[in-house]
């Protein structure tokens, strides 16, 4: 699994000053993506040794979100739990459109998980008509729609 870059936001997860990772590969052929680039099979390893140093260059952060990376769920799982085990809160932006979160592999390792592909006719997460859906996990087997925190 590879990475093109990353970049600290304050928007992608709400309350959270969070260290987006933008996985290389997307299998997704979203018309209007933002990011068409990250279809390419481009970038860097993202390793475990890879996660650490980015993690350390990136003092103060609380949360680590995992762009894209929908065909490489047990890196992803490993990843996460690295991510955890430095104290961190983990976040996961799928683009699969799971019908229920209940089913979205290893879940229970995410503190966060968006899902849904990108509908240009629908908007991004901020748009009330989005199809897009952002959960919190407030207890292991349990997850709360926050979408609406996105919305003005």
């Amino acid at each position: 699994m590879k990475y093109l870059n990353t970049q600290v936001t304050f928007a992608e997860i709400p309350d959270e000053i969070t260290l987006c990772i933008n996985i290389t590969g997307c299998p997704f052929q979203c018309e209007g993506c933002h990011s068409p680039e990250l279809r390419k099979d481009i970038g860097e390893e993202l390793t475990l040794e890879a996660l650490d140093a980015l993690i350390k260059a990136n003092e103060g952060i609380s949360c680590v979100c995992f762009m894209g990376g929908d065909d490489f769920i047990q890196t992803l799982f490993l990843l996460a739990v690295r991510a955890r085990l430095r104290g961190l809160k983990v976040a996961w932006y799928s683009g699969n459109d799971w019908k229920d979160i209940a089913w979205v592999p290893y879940s229970i390792n995410f503190d966060y998980i968006k899902i849904g592909h990108y509908d240009k006719n629908k908007g991004p997460l901020n748009s009330k008509t989005t199809n897009q859906r952002l959960y919190k996990r407030n207890t292991p087997f349990a997850f709360e729609d926050i979408t609406s925190k996105f919305w003005k």
